[in-house]
């Protein structure tokens, strides 16, 4: 197989079947694939009639053109990932088309009991260690048609699996890579026992930046009491994909989470970014970059759900749109009856690059406790054209003013980013993207 010639099989019963006999899984897995699997048949594609979907249109997703991902191994060259440019690594992991093609980890690491590396391998190695987190999953599979897919097919997933107290000092990386007409079902867990510290660093390429694509992901991420997580996972995909992913952490207490999520690629988005904040003192911090082109649809909807006393959010997302793209974004915090002393803090900025782009934000609180400090805002605006004029003036052409401007208008989430060099590759990403102001 190569990847010019990639043939679905579709999401017939018989297509799962195989899938299912080729994994070679514990029985209980194969058990909670084949309940997901009934969920999957049962629910209908979302359409606009339900609030969250009303401004994400889906009518032209012919779901049956993809299909459940292939047992055979994968071929075919993968790109180099942006985010591990100049990064002294202490684990990789690469999956193509949902398939795992790399699988590394510094031994040191190993020998501290750590697990990172292929899903779908190290379930079939330490099944009894993983059953307890698959029996009782973040990312509920009756959530929508596409968690219950995912639920049932995932495949080319990640594992990362700290012990107590172990400190990776090291970033890791993974990569989820799709070839033409590919699928990709990755599905990463995160467990970070307590007092244990990681950087994981994910993304996501397309071999062919215009082919098409589907992918429908899950990441679920569990901090342990005081242990502290950096997590940064860039979208990257081909114009031509489609990308649907639920996103869900739980924060437990004196647990630290933070969160950067860029997102440049695919054809149309539909992501939920949901944090749990569960015990006493827990902190999450979470940053968004949104760069849009051309006719791309991404919609974002993000949650800071406060369910402990004294707990704190920051989450800060902004995006720049250009071209005719659509850019939405949906926040909500939410503050439950015994969330005393909840410090929530929620701020969406977006900078409108041309005249046809079109950006609909809606910031939104749902408090129940007396005692908590909650704030939230958006902004949107055009480029300001003095400030195009003066940079031109000093001798720049309109496109590198442009640049410069869009630049400065991301430096707000930069500066939370504490790897340079993941500052730098994201930045740069958008400065290639960014075309003269209409």
């Amino acid at each position: 197989m190569t990847t010019e010639s990639i043939v679905q099989t579709g999401f017939s019963q018989e297509s799962f079947d195989e899938f299912l006999g080729a994994r070679c899984e514990p029985a209980w897995l194969g058990m909670l694939r084949r309940d997901a699997w009934e969920v999957f048949q049962e629910m209908p594609l979302p359409d606009r009639s339900h609030e969250e979907w009303r401004r994400t249109d889906l009518r032209l997703l012919r779901l049956d053109a993809f299909g459940v991902p292939h047992a055979a191994p994968a071929e075919g060259e993968v790109p180099t990932g942006l985010l591990e440019e100049n990064v002294e690594l202490a684990g990789r992991v690469v999956a193509l088309d949902s398939r795992p093609t790399v699988a590394e980890l510094d031994s040191r690491w190993r020998e501290q009991g750590v697990l990172f590396g292929s899903l779908d391998e190290l379930v079939r190695e330490s099944p009894d260690r993983l059953r307890p987190h698959f029996l009782a999953p973040i990312v509920d599979p009756k959530t929508d048609k596409f968690a219950a897919l995912n639920a049932a097919c995932w495949s080319g997933g990640t594992l990362l699996h700290v012990p107590r107290g172990v400190v990776i000092d090291q970033p890791l990386h993974t990569l989820s890579a799709l070839a033409r007409g590919g699928v990709d079902f990755g599905r990463t867990v995160v467990i970070l026992e307590e007092g244990a510290e990681a950087t994981l660093l994910a993304e996501t390429a397309s071999v062919d930046p215009t082919a098409s694509g589907l992918h429908c992901g899950a990441i679920e991420i569990r901090v342990g009491p005081g242990a502290r997580l950096r997590y940064v996972n860039l979208q990257n995909w081909g114009t031509g994909v489609w990308h649907f992913a639920h996103q869900r952490a739980l924060v437990h207490a004196d647990g630290r989470l933070q969160g950067t999520i860029a997102a440049l690629g695919s054809r149309l988005a539909k992501v939920n970014q949901h944090v749990a904040l569960v015990g006493r003192r827990a902190e999450a911090q979470v940053n968004g970059v949104m760069f849009t082109e051309g006719k791309q649809h991404l919609s974002y909807h993000t949650l800071q759900h406060h369910q402990a006393p004294e707990c704190k959010s920051d989450l800060l997302y902004k995006g720049a749109l250009q071209d005719k793209s659509h850019l939405v974004w949906r926040g909500m915090i939410r503050v439950d009856r015994d969330a005393q002393k909840t410090d929530g803090y929620q701020r969406n900025d977006n900078l409108i690059l041309s005249e046809t782009a079109r950006v609909d934000s809606i910031p939104g609180l749902e408090i129940l406790a007396d005692d908590v400090k909650c704030t939230h805002g958006a902004t949107s605006g055009r480029v300001d054209d003095e400030q195009i004029f003066y940079a031109s003036v000093r001798g720049l052409t309109r496109k590198e003013a442009v640049r410069m401007v869009v630049a400065g208008f991301f430096q707000q989430v930069f500066d939370r980013i504490t790897i340079e060099n993941v500052r730098n590759a994201l930045g740069d990403a958008i400065g290639r993207r960014v075309r003269e102001v209409a």
